[in-house]
């Protein structure tokens, strides 16, 4: 299936020491990732959020828009889930949201509740990349850690954290786990009415817990399924 990826880097004031690395590692990504059949937009977002470029397979203007990053004080992180989410739902295909940040929304415009909601009803996975500014726990914002682990288990995507290896490491990672994936559909019978929310769970018949480590969305709405058909 085609892939649809939108890039989110976070350029506020407790990431933008790492800008330049993240332009150069996020360039290396994307020619390392989309196929001809394959999209990606790109966002940055601080105070506000803002689209660099639209979706496109071009690497040489995905290039042209990393080199517009600029920093900013604020982090509308929730903000960009919701319109990255948006966009990525009008599209055909899968539908990846990457996520590059330590985590800590100041903007509180959107809640965490609406931008998870918001990924879940466009059938959006989140891959979240955390780039931890300071080292020691007093000075880190564990709780906006937590929130873009939780985005990412909740929507069946991953996350790792930007160590040794730099973020090339870590959009590797997301890049293997793209390429090695199986997608599993059904469509859904006797639903329960009045519910607009549908918890699910995968299980493999007849394996050990310890075989298989299986992730997936944790549920998905009606509304969702009606337009998929």
């Amino acid at each position: 299936m085609p892939l649809n990826i939108t890039l989110a880097i976070d350029t506020s004031g407790s990431v933008r020491k790492d800008l330049v690395e993240e332009t150069s590692a996020a360039k290396r990504f994307v020619r390392s990732i989309l196929r001809p059949q394959d999209q990606m937009s790109v966002l940055q977002f601080a105070t506000n959020v803002r689209e660099l470029t639209p979706f496109t397979n071009k690497p040489a203007q995905i290039d042209h828009a990393l080199g517009q990053l600029r920093g900013d004080f604020a982090t509308a992180l929730y903000d960009a889930i919701s319109l990255g989410s948006e966009q990525l739902g009008a599209r055909d295909g899968r539908r990846v949201l990457v996520l590059i940040s330590d985590g800590d929304d100041t903007v509180q415009s959107t809640t965490y509740a609406q931008a998870l909601e918001k990924a879940l009803r466009n059938e959006v996975t989140i891959y979240s990349i955390i780039d931890v500014p300071i080292e020691a726990s007093a000075g880190r914002d564990l709780g906006g850690e937590h929130a873009l682990i939780t985005l990412a288990e909740q929507t069946g995507g991953k996350y790792f954290y930007v160590t040794g290896g730099g973020l090339d490491q870590a959009f590797q990672k997301v890049s293997e786990d793209l390429r090695t994936q199986y997608l599993v559909g059904y469509y859904p019978h006797n639903q329960e009415p009045g519910r607009s929310f549908h918890r699910i769970q995968v299980t493999v018949p007849r394996a050990a817990a310890s075989d298989f480590n299986i992730r997936h969305k944790t549920g998905y709405y009606s509304e969702a399924v009606e337009r998929e058909r």
